[in-house]
């Protein structure tokens, strides 16, 4: 079990020696806070984006009695605050999460960065239920001691065999393999090792503490194994894998650019029940909205999954109640079909929250998605939302790239993962240009489960 909550929010251990270049970067958990323009921002890991019964309110508890009332989820299947009024806001929120697990050591809330496939065990693919793998990382995070020095950028990426979260450029991934009794190690993205599969979390935790070996002896920064090592080829060295049965034959094919669960309703193996699949346009909804979530899940299997699509997976609903339960997130404003010109429409935060926006971006965003009109056979590419240069919250993988500049007007950059082409657009002609734009560039990949 993780280990329990080890100290007040002012008190938390002292990060190792190996690990203190790394806690310097900026990005901010449940106790270290952002300053934003809009006020502090927390940010609260949710390994594997799993929530259970107890645990899926208090977001949103804490979001309109400390925040703005809404919540963000961001690519990593995590979920933000904003907006913090409250002078002892960080200490409250502690111990609201805390309470509710979510929060299982304070050494180490923010290293407890894991995502995960979010429809694994649930509709009959992939080649193991990953879930089991988030709980056991989780926990031996928890219990290392080094691992606390580990960045809030670090990222673990728990793959069930389909190739979505393999997708997602983690620093430590496991990836599931079809013999079922093996596991793909993969550092920076480059196959190392088949592991057992019942030790695969120990060993996605040994690479990272070999990574901060190597970190605590780099001369500068080193917040992710590409820093120090971009193939991986040095932490593996590191790894003690005498005992380890070595890769036998080529990798396992690399996954391609994935978008994942498709929006809507999908029966779950043995009838009976289905499992709910539901976005969130800009990656922030109402905490009225999270509720009717919380509502949702609490009539059926009492579960949900956020997933590094911005999304939710809500399991085991059953199927005489599907469609209703479909109406009623559609209603709170969630986004439950395909063909939503929303799909794919990611923004950084913009103004007033950022003080380095050139501009309100969501607000740009929001015109620019109204005047689409998507629908079948009218697939639409993905298009991210920038306010400068920094291109926040920017997913991997071909899409339109919109990018306000200091001229007041907005970069608009096509082409995919190749040659891409850029053209200036005042804010007024945003919307044809980003309708045009989406049209004209092939979509990437995506899943169909």
């Amino acid at each position: 079990m993780p280990a329990a909550p080890d100290s007040p929010v002012n008190g938390a251990p002292a990060v190792p020696a190996a690990g203190r270049a790394a806690r310097d970067d900026a990005c901010p958990g449940a106790l270290r806070l952002h300053t934003a323009d809009d006020g502090p921002l927390a940010r609260v890991r949710i390994p594997g984006g799993l929530l259970t019964t107890r645990q899926i309110r208090v977001p949103a508890d804490a979001a309109d009695d400390l925040g703005d009332g809404r919540l963000d989820l961001t690519s990593r299947g995590n979920l933000q605050l904003r907006g913090l009024r409250a002078p002892d806001a960080a200490t409250a929120l502690a111990g609201r999460l805390a309470a509710a697990g979510l929060l299982p050591s304070y050494a180490h809330e923010r290293a407890r960065n894991v995502v995960a496939s979010p429809l694994s065990g649930l509709d009959g693919h992939g080649y193991a239920d990953v879930s089991r793998w988030v709980r056991e990382l989780d926990a031996l995070l928890c219990a290392s001691p080094a691992a606390a020095g580990l960045s809030g950028r670090f990222l673990f990426a728990l793959d069930d065999g389909r190739g979505d979260v393999a997708a997602l450029g983690a620093d430590v991934t496991v990836i599931a393999r079809p013999d079922r009794a093996r596991a793909e190690l993969r550092l920076a993205g480059t196959p190392v090792a088949h592991v057992p599969v019942a030790d695969a979390p120990r060993w996605a935790l040994r690479a990272a503490e070999a990574f901060l070996t190597l970190a605590a002896g780099h001369p500068a920064r080193a917040w992710r194994l590409a820093d120090v090592d971009p193939t991986g080829a040095r932490t593996a060295q590191l790894l003690p894998l005498a005992d380890v049965p070595p890769r036998d034959g080529p990798a396992d094919p690399s996954p391609g650019h994935r978008t994942g669960p498709r929006l809507g309703g999908l029966a779950q193996p043995g009838g009976g029940t289905w499992v709910l699949s539901a976005g969130a346009p800009l990656g922030r909804v109402t905490a009225r909205a999270w509720r009717v979530l919380a509502e949702v899940a609490g009539a059926a299997a009492g579960q949900v999954r956020v997933t590094p699509w911005r999304g939710v997976v809500v399991p085991g609903v059953p199927a005489d109640e599907a469609p209703e339960a479909l109406r009623r997130l559609a209603g709170a404003g969630f986004l439950t079909g395909e063909d939503s010109p929303w799909r794919g429409v990611t923004a950084c935060a913009g103004r007033p929250g950022c003080a380095k926006s050139l501009a309100d971006v969501r607000a740009d965003a929001e015109a620019a998605v109204r005047a689409e009109a998507a629908g079948p056979g009218h697939p639409l590419l993905p298009v991210h939302f920038s306010g400068c240069e920094r291109n926040c919250g920017r997913p991997d993988g071909a899409r339109v790239d919109v990018m306000a500049t200091a001229d007041g007007h907005y970069r608009v950059t096509t082409g995919g993962t190749g040659a891409r082409a850029a053209t200036s657009t005042a804010a007024r002609e945003l919307p044809a240009a980003v309708a045009t734009a989406r049209r004209t560039t092939p979509p990437p990949p995506r899943t169909t489960t």
